[in-house]
């Protein structure tokens, strides 16, 4: 197969050891085999992994095989994971009832719960790079690619750099769009006794759902792997005091019959969107092009999407039309993102089973943010048109066949669902 832009792609560095950047390795080696590319995987070993229990949409379980050429069994059991066929809702929306958000086609579609640590671990295995444990100071683009920084080492150009090293320190509205109308802000995370043991010699086949329980000061998702159950309470730390969301967390555990737990992290995050996920040279993946809370697990997915479709891009395109490219990538990948996020945020528009502070503000104050934090003058892109589309066609008394198969980031299945289940 002939590709055109392959020929501009001889150096690569992925800089950032965690998912997204460990996905970014796998998926340039795996694009560029043979003694062509010079890949060097860049990361400072004295940052760790944080070993969380995420969950993931259908689209990895495919991607790993291929990235791996590991059965899907296999793949499963390395990462010590479950079979999630969707998200358990318990207590959200006006009518205050429990439901499940399923993966179309329902109870067949599945994506995978596993151990991001091994997730990492595993792809590592099958990726040929040099590796390079070191600081990196900066990541800039200069004439004919991309350069990084290093303490005590000389810099290093490279033609494509892959960025993967996590959350900015602070928003800059010039940098970044401030998801503004998502009300969390930060997670306790704490590991608990597995619900779901190892089946033998194979894969655990059941059907598990990630749970996503609303409470006072915010929700609290569960993920069953085979090794552990992992427990996080979101919620807004500028709302609830750290101290009250321990107690309720301790509450709701012992309510959940867990005896026992495992501190793990209370990590503050933002929910944000990069204006410069790519520039041609800088991919920045994962959770330094963007992040928002956990509700429907668009980590790991938009870390896909992204690295997916730059390289491609870079491959399948000629390097001359790099310049006029670059930013048509990099506005499709800001749209997409911010239509994720007006999904996420749009749960919270019918409040829950609690009359609590957090979730009279999250209905009444934070969500109608989004009209103006996603207009188009503020993030140049169609996403708020977009989703305000998909909220008129489930207010249709019937929607035609043609638009059965619309999307806006997730597919009408999922806004009909939600729709019908929070009472929206």
């Amino acid at each position: 197969m002939i590709l055109p832009g392959a020929k501009s792609l001889r150096r690569i560095a992925v800089v950032g050891r965690g998912t997204a950047g460990s996905l970014a390795a796998a998926s340039a080696a795996k694009l560029l085999p043979g003694d062509d590319l010079e890949l060097h995987h860049i990361y400072d070993s004295r940052i760790p992994v944080i070993g969380v229990g995420e969950g993931s949409w259908p689209s990895l379980v495919q991607e790993l095989h291929k990235l791996t050429d590991l059965p899907h069994e296999t793949v499963q059991q390395r990462l010590k994971g479950t079979r999630k066929y969707g998200v358990a809702f318990e207590g959200w929306g006006r009518r205050n009832r429990d439901f499940t958000h399923f993966f179309t086609p329902q109870q067949v579609s599945y994506a995978y719960h596993l151990s991001a640590d091994l997730l990492a671990e595993l792809l590592h295995e099958s990726t040929r790079a040099r590796h390079i444990d070191a600081e990196v100071l900066d990541i800039s683009r200069v004439e004919g690619g991309a350069q990084v920084e290093f303490r005590d080492l000389p810099p290093e150009r490279y033609d494509l750099v892959f960025d993967a090293r996590g959350f900015p320190k602070e928003l800059h509205p010039e940098q970044h769009i401030d998801i503004s109308f998502i009300p969390t802000n930060t997670a306790v995370i704490r590991r608990c006794p597995a619900v779901i043991g190892e089946d033998g010699d194979g894969p655990v086949l059941q059907h598990t759902y990630t749970r996503a329980v609303a409470r006072p000061h915010g929700w609290i998702f569960v993920i069953p792997l085979t090794v552990h159950t992992s427990y996080g309470y979101i919620f807004n730390r500028d709302m609830s005091d750290l101290a009250d969301v321990e107690t309720d967390f301790s509450e709701f555990l012992e309510a959940d019959g867990v005896s026992e737990f495992e501190q793990r992290a209370v990590i503050p995050f933002p929910n944000f969107v990069h204006r410069r996920i790519f520039d041609g040279a800088v991919a920045r993946v994962g959770n330094a092009a963007a992040f928002m809370e956990p509700l429907e697990a668009t980590a790991i997915v938009s870390a896909q999407l992204q690295i997916g479709m730059i390289l491609h891009m870079r491959l399948n395109r000629p390097v001359e039309n790099l310049e006029r490219d670059a930013p048509t990538v990099n506005r499709f990948l800001i749209d997409t993102i911010l239509r994720y996020g007006l999904f996420v945020g749009w749960h919270y528009s019918c409040g829950s089973r609690y009359d609590s502070r957090f979730w009279r503000h999250a209905r009444e104050r934070v969500w109608p943010r989004h009209r103006k934090a996603a207009a188009p003058e503020a993030v140049d892109c169609a996403a708020l048109a977009r989703f305000d589309e998909m909220i008129e066609l489930l207010n249709r008394p019937v929607i035609d066949q043609e638009d059965w198969n619309r999307m806006c980031a997730v597919p009408l299945t999922s806004y009909a669902q939600m729709s019908q289940n929070l009472g929206c």
